[in-house]
């Protein structure tokens, strides 16, 4: 059963009964939204990428993004760069494969973020969406929709965290601006 998660609302990733999660993927869609025009509507190619900032202890220690596809240890693996979007029509544009059993026990969080490589804002975005599965069986987990556009380029997503023994998702839905993960990590601190 999916959770529709709602801006700053964590759950627990902990299984029905009672086992942990092993193995997730963060997906990420959207599509770019119908502009008008003098000859009516049309619609701009829009490149979003996702990344995933592996922190330990407040400090990022590895990155997976669309120049570096694996993180050092090979927990985390980016399934590949998407320049469009809106391919799989509501499916993931863009995934993030986290192994939670391989993560290094000092990793603590792993940030999610979209960002518009070419500087394109969510005002040209529509049906973007962040949605966590369980690798092992495909079951959708938890997805957090982003309602509305604006005049940003990236949004900090999601965050994993440890929690006890196990791993909680926020959603974190905060906007900001910049191209590339680095541009984003003045905005990601206040948030672990």
């Amino acid at each position: 059963m999916t959770v529709n998660m709602t801006k700053g609302q964590a759950i627990s990733l902990q299984k029905n009964d009672g086992g942990s999660l092993t193995a997730v993927r963060m997906g990420l869609g959207w599509q770019a939204a119908p502009r008008r025009g003098l000859f009516g509507s049309r619609t701009r190619e829009i490149d979003l990428d996702a990344s995933a900032v592996l922190f330990a202890d407040k400090q990022p220690v590895d990155v997976v993004f669309f120049r570096h596809l694996v993180s050092d240890d090979g927990s985390v693996r980016h399934t590949g760069d998407n320049l469009v979007g809106g391919v799989g029509q509501g499916g993931d544009d863009e995934a993030i494969l986290v192994d939670l059993q391989r993560l290094p026990v000092h990793i603590d969080q792993i940030v999610f973020t979209v960002n518009s490589f070419t500087g394109q804002t969510f005002q040209e975005v529509q049906n973007a969406f962040c949605r966590l599965v369980d690798e092992t069986n495909g079951q959708e987990l938890a997805r957090y929709t982003l309602a509305g556009g604006g005049a940003y380029t990236a949004q900090i997503m999601a965050k994993v965290h440890r929690a006890g023994s196990g791993w909680s998702m926020t959603a974190l839905g905060t906007p900001a601006n910049g191209r590339t993960f680095q541009d984003l990590m003045p905005s990601i601190l206040p948030l672990l």
